[in-house]
């Protein structure tokens, strides 16, 4: 830990009394790995990572307590980039492995990062499962409606007409709305960001990482080296923050018009639910199970050999 980061002490007298004020045991530093990102000049990852170093420091959760889970992509390059434990698995798959880190360790808070492809096209099928469960951990989707690392081609979300390496006349498909499907699959947290609003992001994964169930954060994050900084410039434009004393984010409807809004990209906390998670409930699971009578091995063969 730097220097900077350990508790100091200082003593003020109150009707007689010393009151010891402790100041925070990290700082942000506490949280970078070491490793200088690789990411293109100007890409919204950057904004992205460096918003989970302030929530982890705001939150001031413990490194070796936290784990970053993570797919295939430029936004799947998040572990490498935080000092915490971390784990690049195979594309689409960083779901089914976070789910499995948090059920063996309960006590560890689990982030999953991934793109649009990674996340909606061969990872897609794991979303609206880990979303019915409940299962607590945050999953930051950075968006940037293109498959920019391995140059350029149509992803998930790239919208209708876009010309990529791999649709040159033009895409026919329609997009995925990935805010929209989220509440669709009943996930219990949903919020959206823009990369270039770095105190904004780090406030909503802070909430997503505070809230019991599973979260979903939403992150407008383009691609300038693909789409160019006009379309970062279009992006910044259409990104409004929510009304906050204006919207009720517990109601499902006007979360869902939130949603179904492209013209104007809403960002702030879009919905949240408290209902049990999926940690909750294998444990209540458990606990009723461990009342039923408990049989030995010879009770069991005794069953058969009365036969």
């Amino acid at each position: 830990m730097s220097q900077a980061a350990q508790m100091s002490t200082s003593s003020n007298t109150v009707s007689g009394a010393s009151e010891v004020k402790i100041e925070n045991k990290y700082v942000i530093n506490d949280y970078k790995s070491g490793l200088k990102p690789i990411w293109c000049a100007g890409c919204g990852d950057y904004g992205v990572v460096n918003a989970i170093y302030r929530a982890l420091n705001m939150l001031q959760l413990e490194p070796e307590k936290v784990a970053i889970v993570s797919g295939i992509g430029c936004s799947s390059r998040i572990p490498g980039y935080v000092s915490t434990y971390g784990f690049n698995t195979v594309h689409g798959r960083a779901i089914p492995i976070a789910s499995g880190v948090k059920m063996a360790s309960p006590e560890t808070t689990v982030i999953v990062a991934g793109g649009d492809g990674d996340g909606f096209a061969i990872g897609g099928g794991h979303m609206p499962h880990v979303a019915r469960r409940n299962t607590n951990m945050t999953y930051i989707v950075m968006d940037n409606q293109i498959y920019g690392l391995t140059k350029g081609q149509l992803s998930p979300t790239s919208e209708f007409e876009l010309k990529t390496t791999t649709t040159p006349y033009g895409s026919i498909d329609t997009p995925l709305n990935i805010v929209s499907l989220a509440l669709s699959y009943h996930v219990s947290f949903l919020a959206r960001g823009f990369a270039g609003d770095i105190n904004q992001l780090a406030d909503l994964i802070k909430q997503g990482i505070q809230h019991e169930g599973f979260s979903l954060i939403h992150v407008v994050s383009p691609c300038v080296t693909y789409r160019g900084m006009e379309y970062f410039k279009v992006m910044k434009e259409k990104c409004v923050p929510l009304p906050e004393y204006f919207y009720d984010p517990t109601d499902k409807v006007e979360a869902f018009k939130v949603a179904e809004n492209t013209k104007t990209l809403y960002t702030g906390v879009i919905f949240k639910e408290n209902r049990p998670t999926f940690n909750d409930n294998v444990i209540a699971m458990i606990h009723e199970a461990q009342k039923v009578k408990k049989y030995e091995v010879d009770d069991i063969l005794d069953q058969y050999l009365a036969r």
